[in-house]
């Protein structure tokens, strides 16, 4: 009843649209109700009630920043609680809410001090430490979410020791044969590619990634978390210590192709390779397809962008793919002069129908062959923290209209490249051309 009443409180507005209770006036009753709540949890029958547990995680949501003075008693309460029920974890769902509360401590804390992670990192270290040493497998999934989301608000280039220590252990073989760690851990390990990527490739554990990458690659169930760590990888690796193996990558990403071809990994290899063309260049993507076997490159045009580019879903992939198919439309001489100069004007054309038309919702007869061993257990979708979820990143945050990306681009190769701009587009449809003029309209853009 008394989280009831806070919340309604805390909902009131006068007629100022400003909260009722002032801090000083919501203090008493916070300190009440959390009080109460943790005095049940001391109490022989009601240890690990996971009710009591969920009131004290609904409780600090509710109160978000205005939980922050009860945090020195809490969480003391909390840091006992987990080394109590990790001696014996008899009660997932109270199990559960109780990383929860931690994810939202954290959370909340860091949001507007950034400094309080190096206190959260001094006590739950030691205890995540214990229980990745026991090998806890109930509480693992949850250890590394946690240490994800600390990691996350720590400073870009001061990753504490002993995370870094803790590096060998995680590519160790047999944390990836358990469904339930598989996508923590891949949130963990990029967190380490955007956080230490020098300490990594220092220490030589590129090639550990590379291997978790190609073990992930292989399984229908787990394919795109080996797309999430590649492309994480690309964007905050330096380039030098990534090129060695660029042909490597891309040859295992064929063989997958080849061996079994689902959607989902078709849509994940096209904005994979978007996301290449954009980040190195249009010009190194030919070059590294056609590397790996002469004229390759105009299949990947013919059988994945122009035949199920309308497949891609989400706005930041979206975006990517927009971006990477331009820069292979306007920056890539290959396309518009060269040897794939017959597929400019079907690419444009499958640009514009990825603007214009509803996405592609149909599946590959592959879709319907998952491995039994691959299917996700319910111990992995059981074990995701909601309050630790990451924010999705935005790799290409500087383009907030992909059309305007498009036409501005296309005016550039027109300058570049007198008279041949008209060409092209004259080759596209009628349709392509006229949609092509209204974008130039509404974003102000002359083509050449």
């Amino acid at each position: 009843m008394l989280l009831v009443r806070l919340r309604k409180i805390l909902m009131m507005k006068n007629s100022s649209n400003q909260p009722v209770l002032t801090g000083t006036q919501l203090e008493p009753l916070a300190a009440e109700l959390l009080t109460n709540l943790f005095g049940v949890l001391e109490k022989p029958i009601s240890e690990e009630n996971e009710y009591v547990m969920k009131a004290i995680m609904r409780t600090f949501s509710t109160l978000q920043e205005r939980v922050i003075p009860f945090l020195g008693a809490a969480l003391p309460k909390l840091t006992a609680k987990l080394q109590l029920v990790a001696k014996n974890p008899s009660k997932p769902h109270f199990n559960h809410y109780l990383f929860e509360t931690f994810s939202l401590a954290i959370r909340i804390v860091c949001k507007t001090n950034k400094a309080a992670v190096t206190s959260f990192e001094d006590i739950l270290f030691p205890i995540f430490q214990g229980l990745l040493q026991q090998d806890i497998q109930e509480f693992i999934p949850y250890v590394f979410q946690i240490l994800s989301l600390l990691m996350e608000h720590t400073p870009q280039g001061s990753v504490p020791e002993p995370y870094i220590q803790l590096l060998p252990c995680l590519l160790a073989p047999v944390l990836w044969e358990r469904p339930a760690n598989i996508s923590p851990l891949v949130r963990l390990l990029s967190a380490f590619a955007v956080q230490a990527a020098p300490q990594i490739i220092a220490q030589d554990k590129l090639g550990g990634f590379l291997g978790v990458f190609q073990k992930l690659i292989a399984s229908k169930a787990n394919d795109h978390e080996g797309f999430h760590l590649i492309q994480t990888m690309i964007q905050h690796f330096p380039p030098e210590a990534l090129t060695p193996f660029h042909k490597q990558i891309f040859f295992l990403l064929f063989q997958r192709l080849s061996s079994s071809k689902t959607t989902k990994y078709i849509i994940n290899l096209i904005v994979f390779f978007c996301m290449y063309a954009v980040k190195y260049s249009a010009n190194q993507l030919i070059s590294t397809i056609d590397g790996i076997q002469a004229q390759m490159f105009g299949m990947v045009l013919e059988k994945l962008f122009i035949a199920e580019l309308q497949k891609v879903a989400g706005n930041v992939e979206r975006k990517i793919v927009a971006c990477g198919i331009t820069k292979l439309l306007c920056d890539c001489p290959e396309m518009y002069t060269g040897t794939y100069q017959k597929y400019w004007s079907q690419l444009l054309q499958a640009l514009i129908a990825f603007f214009e038309m509803p996405i592609d919702e149909s599946t590959l007869p592959d879709d319907h062959f998952i491995e039994v061993d691959d299917t996700p257990t319910f111990q992995t979708a059981s074990a995701r923290l909601n309050f630790a979820n990451n924010i999705k990143n935005d790799p290409l945050e500087g383009v907030s209209e992909p059309r305007q990306f498009l036409v501005q681009n296309l005016s550039t190769l027109g300058s570049s490249q007198p008279g041949r701009l008209p060409t092209l587009i004259s080759s596209t449809n009628a349709d392509c051309q006229r949609i092509l003029q209204q974008y130039c309209a509404k974003f102000g853009v002359q083509l050449v």
